[in-house]
């Protein structure tokens, strides 16, 4: 694969805010938005005591979990969004968790696996969207798939069984795609 096709040129971009986001944690005054610096979106800043607002994106990770026959673990996802779709182990990264111990936390928390981190996949964000996914390839080393309390089921899939029409998310397509391709780096983890 060609390292151009994944390099995007620097834009700028509008922030996406959330409309509950109205008041102050500082003072509790109205929040307005503003452009800081020229250049660079608007944020929200406090109209009486000037606190800037910066909203950071979250960070999740997933796991492209495979087994000795090559097959991929997914599951139904039990909550939204993407209720009743597909995905691969995955989640939000607590404030202070390394994103790896998450990877391995969510998938025993998903799918009842305990897994063997084999490489970095790749970062996943996208223009507009608040989290970015970071995927890693995994092999599992104990526990058996099952449906776990976010999911309604699991399920190992052949590569070319896998449900692309029912898939949650773009970066589960995203990631599934170039784990197909071989795009895994095993010195990034």
């Amino acid at each position: 694969m060609d390292i151009d096709s994944h390099y995007i040129r620097p834009v700028n971009h509008p922030h996406v805010h959330d409309p509950a986001l109205r008041f102050c944690s500082s003072c509790g005054g109205p929040l307005a938005p503003q452009r800081i610096k020229e250049g660079e979106p608007e944020r929200p800043v406090c109209t009486r005591c000037g606190h800037v607002v910066y909203l950071d994106p979250k960070v999740a990770v997933g796991t492209v979990i495979t087994d000795d026959d090559d097959r991929i673990a997914l599951v139904r996802r039990s909550i939204e969004p993407g209720y009743g779709k597909w995905v691969f182990p995955g989640g939000y990264v607590d404030r202070g968790e390394v994103p790896t111990v998450a990877a391995v936390r969510e998938a025993r928390e998903e799918a009842s696996l305990d897994i063997r981190l084999d490489g970095l996949i790749n970062i996943y964000a996208y223009a507009g969207a608040v989290p970015i996914v970071i995927v890693y390839e995994a092999s599992v080393v104990g526990g058996t798939l099952d449906a776990a309390d976010e999911s309604l089921e699991a399920a190992w899939f052949a590569p070319e069984d896998v449900p692309w029409p029912d898939l949650a998310f773009r970066s589960t397509r995203d990631a599934l795609r170039d784990h197909r391709r071989g795009l895994i780096h095993r010195d990034l983890i």
